[in-house]
């Protein structure tokens, strides 16, 4: 079975346990804490299971941080929901005002949430797109991507530097980011995979080294598809 069928199936039927809640659980969490959510990972599995937030003699979290993890579900449904549409700037911006809804950055009137970022920003102290030039070069790196007849892994994540070196948003580039990602492995029936918070430093120097030696984030994303590759073979019998 194509592995969109299988994500989107399980969701459709509300099952517990399988890969659909692996993966919801798992991306939330690992993109999250990338970011700097406290969330623990069995605090996010709460979270989607009961969609509660009772952590019993635990540590509290900035409520933002579990606004965002529950909204990060959300946009993982939307993205399932949409993967018959060709990745655009509208999509890109749907993601983006679904993860920040709700948090303390939707009340800055500078931010924009769902909205192209309107103050300069830097990623590792490396400048991005003007505010400016945002929709041209996310409309660019789109037609580009979208005109690549067999588009393979490699493709994806090329894309995935392109739209971080914009930086598009004021924040919330990387959790997108990863969502776009994710969609268009399924999308273009390549393996997805989770860039998970133990090789958020590996993850790091290939973005900042990929003009350079790709092969650092190409590498990084090779070893995470191998272990969503373990867990298709655990939760798809064939």
């Amino acid at each position: 079975m194509d592995l969109a069928e299988q994500l989107i199936g399980e969701k459709r039927d509300k099952f517990h346990g399988g890969l659909y809640h692996k993966t919801q659980v798992n991306l939330a969490y690992n993109s999250n804490r990338i970011e700097g959510s406290k969330l623990t990972e069995e605090q996010t599995r709460y979270i989607f299971e009961t969609r509660t937030i009772g952590f019993k003699d635990q540590e509290a979290v900035p409520v933002d941080d579990i606004i965002e993890t529950s909204n990060h579900f959300v946009a993982f449904d939307m993205m399932l929901e949409t993967l018959e549409e060709e990745l655009s700037g509208s999509i890109i911006k749907k993601f983006h005002s679904i993860l920040k809804a709700g948090t303390s950055d939707s009340r800055k009137p500078w931010f924009g949430v769902g909205e192209w970022k309107k103050l300069p920003n830097e990623v590792g102290g490396i400048e991005t797109s003007l505010p400016e030039n945002v929709d041209s070069d996310i409309a660019a790196i789109s037609e580009w991507y979208n005109s690549i007849e067999n588009c393979c892994f490699e493709d994806i994540v090329a894309y995935h530097y392109k739209f971080e070196r914009i930086h598009p948003f004021q924040d919330g580039n990387g959790r997108v980011g990863r969502l776009i990602m994710f969609r268009e492995c399924l999308k273009q029936n390549v393996l997805p995979f989770i860039i998970d918070d133990d090789h958020k430093q590996f993850y790091y120097r290939g973005l900042s080294e990929f003009e350079r030696i790709p092969e650092y984030l190409l590498d990084t994303c090779r070893s995470a598809q191998d272990t969503y590759q373990n867990w298709v073979n655990y939760f798809i019998r064939k």
